[in-house]
């Protein structure tokens, strides 16, 4: 059964991977080839008050490789991998649950699995430090912004799983409402606190200036807007899609068992 699930994830991961790829392509990319174009704009605007040429620089991926086989690989390949994640964590949780609740439907366990994960992993860093296009944030702080953000992550899953583990407690105690509403009140106020201690950024270019004069407009506010806007939108497509997946494959687990049981106990 537990290679059945894992399979399940990476065929949820890849449907995921697939459909999000798509809104990526359409609704993000778009995005950052303004935020490219204007990363040359400023670039160059620089480069001339410094004195010098403005050097393009080669890359080694021309930007249609970069937006179609890169961007596609990339997607799919972590959506896939967030999928055999998934399935492992469904079922760590499903022989838990099961073990404690044999009534429990391990469909409403794989879409609460679904809805937590998404905010532990995505909801919470994000709100916290939210993506930005490029062109946005000094090179010289690339390293803290990136520890920050993995810290982040890191506590929040931690944080989610022990919140889990509480409910469950509570539940035989005080009833499953109001252990999930403590479980989500001690959560919140852990990654509250984990975000109050770590550093906050603001990185977003202003215009540059030949004294009085602007040179080249600052980083333009509605792109950045859009690119989170949709940015958010992807992980939440991506999240909804693969959790919808794996929830109809273990649907379709239960019936085939269920037929395999009825069978067997048919008379020969």
């Amino acid at each position: 059964m537990e290679r059945t699930f894992i399979g399940a994830g990476l065929l949820s991961g890849l449907v995921a991977g697939i459909v999000s790829f798509i809104f990526a392509r359409i609704f993000i990319e778009p995005r950052v080839t303004e935020a490219i174009d204007y990363e040359d704009i400023r670039s160059h605007a620089e480069s001339e008050l410094a004195g010098g040429a403005h050097d393009h620089g080669h890359e080694l991926f021309s930007r249609s490789v970069q937006e179609n086989i890169g961007a596609g690989v990339g997607t799919v390949v972590f959506a896939v991998a967030i999928g055999a994640l998934f399935a492992v964590a469904f079922t760590v949780a499903w022989a838990i649950i099961g073990r404690r609740r044999p009534e429990a439907d391990p469909r409403t366990l794989a879409a609460s699995l679904g809805g937590v994960a998404f905010v532990a992993v995505i909801g919470v860093p994000f709100f916290v430090y939210p993506p930005n296009p490029p062109a946005v944030g000094e090179e010289d702080t690339i390293g803290a912004r990136s520890g920050a953000y993995l810290t982040l992550t890191l506590v929040s899953i931690v944080l989610a799983v022990a919140a889990v583990v509480l409910a469950i407690w509570l539940s035989d105690r005080i009833g499953g409402l109001w252990a999930g509403a403590s479980a989500a009140v001690a959560y919140l106020v852990g990654v509250t606190i984990t975000s109050a201690l770590l550093p906050s950024f603001h990185e977003v270019p202003g215009p540059v200036m030949d004294g009085e004069r602007i040179v080249a407009p600052g980083f333009p506010g509605q792109v950045i807007a859009d690119y989170r806007v949709y940015a958010i939108a992807h992980q939440v497509l991506l999240w909804v899609v693969l959790t919808v997946v794996f929830v109809g494959l273990v649907g379709l687990m239960m019936r085939r068992t269920a037929l395999a049981r009825r069978t067997e106990s048919v008379p020969a």
